[in-house]
């Protein structure tokens, strides 16, 4: 061999080095599904490196190609974990529970593929079939490249190439590598131009600690008490109050200048329409237990007065018989009503909350046409509610639970706004060309941003017309967000906060509120109130006496 030939293989190593590096080390490239090389060293390519350092001298003929084989495989098996680590926490804002997430992915992928341009979708079918076979075969002949570089070849030797040189530079670089990580994490002082990240096998353990532990407890799970909170309901006594969660109603949109520029008109509007009704408003951050999604854990601590972080505690609370905002309305004359636009399916949880009557979407009847996965907007869910609890004169006082749905990932397409509420309740809520383009607009999956605007600026004409459309009724609406949206749209590192606003007529409602740190107007000012749990005291200490 040439030394020409015998460049051409050194050169050969250090790309390969570079792509075996490369390939567990990228970032995510927010808000995309896209990644991007960064400035660091694998941890794990620098173990690979030292075993195949160690084992050189026994791996040949058969049990090289077994190991390049296996090496192949692992590569695969890494490299897609770290794609889906990085992915989940710069998109979705926080690592996944495999435990708990998984059970959500047919659902969520049925609702992405309903959304979706179906060229995309069958690019991404091809993409999870050929992507497993792109990192391996790269990855054994990289493999391969290295461990002939660090193997005895007597004919290289005749040339002068350093083999054993090599072989200890590489070591070196292998050990140098691991030792730099830890002290990075034993150390802040230690200089990160070059950052050793966490390894991607660490993500597997974290998640097999994880399902162990939850299989483990086996759903039993110690929960705090309810705090001892009652209410007379003198403040409210009378009206109606309706509990609106908003979905991905998130910080991000008061905080963000380009959404808050964007949604300035339709917010002055929906003040508008609180003051011009008679009405005032007062506002507060509150922190959600849950980002991006699993807007029940939301609900659940509100309700319930206790904060649920998780499915385990979701579950291990709904088994016991617990005192919630739900039943202390009903102990004092309300009607409970849960409008569940979302619902087609059974929900254990309204036996648990003590709801009077629960109203999901077979019961809603919506006859008009769908948008997006959910079918049913929220103008329609309101004015349905509306129809059967609020608009007769002669009625009970109720209590009224219902999510939103209409502004859910992915946003669009976005429901169109119809100024005839009647018109609403019909099978033919809106003209054909208005449908049309509605339904022309798809979600950009690199950037949601402008779909999350349109939803929420549906959001407020929606609220803005009720408000109006009921002037002459006594409500006190609870507008609440859930959780933030993705992170594909808070940003990465985004806080948890959401924004709750109350509106009324009754001023002593609003004057408790504020000395418990509620701020006049619609506009959330930091810090963060309290907790989801918290409001539930808040709420009823606003809303009457402690009898």
């Amino acid at each position: 061999m040439s030394i020409g030939g015998g460049a051409i293989r050194w050169l050969a190593v250090v790309f390969a080095l570079l792509l075996l590096n490369t390939s567990l080390t990228f970032v995510n490239v927010w808000p995309t599904l896209s990644i991007r090389p960064a400035l660091a060293l694998s941890p794990e390519v620098a173990v690979a490196v030292l075993g195949l350092a160690a084992l050189r001298a026994r791996l040949a003929g058969r049990r090289r190609i077994v190991v390049l084989r296996w090496l192949g495989a692992l590569w695969v098996v890494l490299v897609l974990g770290r794609y889906v680590d990085v992915t989940t926490r710069s998109l979705y804002g926080r690592e996944i529970n495999l435990y708990w997430d998984i059970r959500n992915i047919p659902d969520v992928g049925a609702m992405l593929a309903f959304v979706a341009n179906p060229w995309a979708l069958l690019a991404f079918v091809v993409g999870v079939l050929a992507v497993p076979l792109l990192i391996y075969f790269p990855a054994r002949w990289a493999f391969a490249r290295v461990l002939a570089a660090m193997q005895h070849a007597p004919q290289e030797r005749r040339q002068g190439v350093p083999v054993d040189a090599v072989r200890g530079g590489l070591v070196g670089i292998g050990v140098a590598t691991l030792l730099l990580g830890i002290a990075q994490r034993v150390d802040e002082r230690v200089p990160s131009t070059i950052v050793v990240p966490e390894p991607s096998t660490a993500a597997y353990v974290r998640q097999a600690w994880k399902v162990a532990s939850e299989i483990q407890r086996g759903g039993e799970r110690r929960l705090p008490a309810v705090p001892e909170v009652h209410s007379d309901l003198s403040r409210v006594a009378g009206a109606d109050v309706l509990l609106l969660f908003i979905e991905s109603y998130g910080a991000v949109s008061w905080e963000r200048p380009e959404f808050r520029t964007a949604l300035a008109p339709r917010r002055a509007d929906f003040n508008s329409a609180i003051t011009d009704t008679g009405r005032r408003v007062v506002t507060a951050y509150v922190q959600s237990p849950t980002f991006g999604g699993k807007s029940w854990l939301a609900h659940i601590s509100l309700l319930s007065g206790i904060d649920v972080l998780d499915e385990d505690t979701n579950a291990a609370l709904m088994s016991e018989k617990r005192q919630t905002l739900v039943t202390e309305f009903g102990s004092r004359g309300y009607r409970t009503v849960a409008i569940m636009p979302g619902l087609q399916r059974g929900w254990p949880e309204g036996s648990f909350y003590g709801f009077n009557e629960i109203y999901g979407a077979e019961r809603l009847a919506y006859r008009g046409p769908e948008f997006g996965w959910w079918d049913i907007t929220d103008q329609f869910a309101i004015a349905r509610m509306d129809e059967l609890f609020i608009a007769p004169p002669q009625h009970s006082p109720v209590f009224v639970f219902m999510p939103s749905i209409s502004s859910h990932t992915p946003f669009l397409p976005t429901p169109p706004y119809q100024p005839d509420w009647k018109r609403v309740l019909t099978a033919r809520p809106y003209d054909e060309i208005v449908v049309e383009r509605a339904w022309s607009e798809r979600p950009d999956w690199t950037d949601l941003g402008p779909g999350y605007v349109k939803a929420m600026q549906y959001v407020y004409t929606t609220l803005s017309g009720y408000l109006r459309l009921r002037s002459d009724r006594d409500l006190v609406l609870i507008i609440i967000g859930d959780h933030q949206p993705p992170a594909a749209v808070s940003g990465e590192g985004a806080t948890w906060n959401v924004p709750i606003h109350i509106v009324t007529g009754r001023d002593a409602v609003l004057e408790r509120l504020i000395e418990d740190g509620f701020q006049e107007g619609l506009t959330p000012q930091r810090p963060v109130t309290t907790s989801m749990a918290g409001l539930m005291p808040l709420l009823l200490n606003a809303f009457g006496n402690n009898p």
